[in-house]
């Protein structure tokens, strides 16, 4: 199963986007700041790290970073609401997908199965 880490300090965001994730079939542990999903990420396997840009004590592109020095086939996806972040971010994760809020949870939940349909289908191969 596709276990996906997923960082939102906004209670009601991060709920109803762990309840999205979870009905279409994910694991998903959610938490509410970077510096809770950083210690996560060494000592746990997360087939995706969702996370906020805009967080308290630790930002999205700082857990990104972590991510990929402790847990660098960790996929990688920013949700934003602010299009001058979502800039930020691509400049220093270019591999990485951001999503801007708002989004439909459909779109949300189309990219994550489009993320592991393409891994799988390379594996194929």
């Amino acid at each position: 199963m596709t276990r996906i880490l997923l960082a939102e300090d906004e209670q009601a965001m991060r709920e109803y986007l762990a309840r999205a994730l979870e009905r279409s079939g994910y694991d998903v542990v959610a938490v509410d700041r970077g510096t809770a999903a950083a210690p996560l990420l060494e000592q746990e396997h997360f087939d995706l790290l969702l996370t906020d840009i805009v967080m308290p004590e630790m930002d999205g592109i700082e857990l990104a970073r972590h991510c990929n020095r402790v847990s660098p086939g960790t996929e990688v996806i920013f949700i934003t609401g602010f299009s001058g972040v979502a800039l930020r971010a691509s400049a220093s994760m270019p591999s990485a997908k951001i999503l801007s809020k708002p989004f439909h949870l459909k779109d949300l939940v189309l990219e994550v199965e489009r993320l592991f349909s393409k891994e799988s289908f390379g594996e194929l191969k």
